[in-house]
């Protein structure tokens, strides 16, 4: 009679704590950060200048979503609330097309993040934005470019409900990581984004939409930079 055959022992655990996240670092690591604010950005800029609903916190948007059904809140905020969730929806698509199956670099990526951001600014600077549409179509550019950004990376930089959830367990049992430094950095960085953001939408108005095109500019900088390093290396 055989033996019989050994089980193969179990996989070691990962020293990252079985982590979906990446841990990017150097220019990457900061790039991500700048993200982070411009996500911050961005979504402080629509929620205050253009229907009170958000370009990438699409949880919040849902929540709009279930109490304008009933009438609760501004006329038309269903309206708004749609076209956030559907355009952030395509643009996610799209830059999921964009990085995995036509194989685009993050700095592409990037690039038409920014370009879109830059037509929202622009649009909105300019004072082109004059009517409830327009602005139904400046909430919509904003949300694709935040859905974009949304594949740019696996780390998140536009939603933070599961990061802040994940910190806060490992934060709970013990398990802090070397990485969570730059957890707090990004959660900081969102805060930081939508202040400025919202410092400009009060003395400056005009300026609102720059505060996300600026610091997404930044991250298209650095990314470019490093990208440019490894090809030499």
């Amino acid at each position: 009679m055989s033996s019989p055959v050994p089980l193969p022992p179990p996989p070691s655990p990962s020293p990252a704590g079985s982590r979906a996240e990446e841990a990017p670092t150097g220019r990457a690591a900061w790039a991500l950060l700048l993200l982070s604010a411009a996500s911050g950005a961005a979504d402080a800029f629509v929620f205050l200048c253009a229907g009170q609903v958000f370009a990438g916190v699409m949880t919040g948007n849902l929540v709009l979503l279930g109490a304008s059904v009933t009438g609760v809140g501004d006329e038309g905020s269903a309206t708004s609330v749609c076209a956030a969730l559907v355009s952030y929806v395509a643009g996610a698509g799209c830059g999921a097309l964009m990085a995995r199956r036509w194989g685009w670099p993050v700095v592409a990526l990037l690039l038409v993040e920014v370009v879109l951001l830059g037509a929202a600014a622009t649009a909105w600077g300019l004072g082109l934005v004059t009517s409830g549409a327009d602005r139904t179509g400046l909430l919509a550019v904003v949300a694709v470019a935040m859905g974009v950004q949304g594949t740019v990376r696996v780390t998140p930089t536009n939603y933070f409900t599961g990061t802040l959830t994940s910190l806060a367990g490992r934060l709970a049992l013990g398990r802090a990581l070397r990485d969570d430094i730059r957890v707090f950095g990004r959660l900081a960085a969102v805060v930081a984004g939508a202040a400025l953001a919202a410092v400009a939408a009060r003395w400056w108005p005009p300026g609102a939409a720059s505060v996300a095109v600026l610091v997404a500019l930044g991250a298209l900088a650095l990314e470019t930079a490093g990208r440019r390093g490894r090809s030499r290396g």
